[in-house]
């Protein structure tokens, strides 16, 4: 029961995060399942993934009440993406977890620096 507490948890943590955020829920998930759950990287990314759709689709619904979905945009946008994790996703099991993590958290700490830092013009 307690295992379950912390996933119900870094779920509800996640979503806060993107939801005020915009930031994607694995960068919050992926680390928190990795290193307090104990799920190994490759299967945190793919639990993330999973994940992403229900929390995509609830942020959705708010945006489009709003009218601030620029639809266009994001379809195309999402049939890079799907291209892009369509390759991205085979040439991942070939990488070691150790070495993936390691990509991973330089990813999110350049991503955040690039937020932290970034002047609007």
């Amino acid at each position: 029961m307690e295992a379950l507490a912390v996933i119900v948890l870094a779920g509800v943590s996640a979503g806060i995060l993107s939801g005020l955020m915009g930031v994607g829920g694995g960068m919050i998930l992926v680390p928190m399942m990795v290193f307090l759950m104990g799920i190994p990287q490759h299967a945190a990314q793919g639990i993330s993934l999973l994940v992403i759709i229900p929390t995509a689709l609830t942020g959705l619904w708010r945006f489009h009440r709003q009218g601030i979905v620029r639809y266009k945009v994001a379809f195309w946008l999402a049939l890079g993406a799907g291209f892009g994790a369509l390759g991205s996703s085979g040439l991942v099991q070939s990488i070691p977890p150790e070495m993936l993590r390691r990509f991973f958290g330089v990813f999110v700490i350049c991503m955040g620096l690039r937020m932290a830092l970034n002047k609007k013009k």
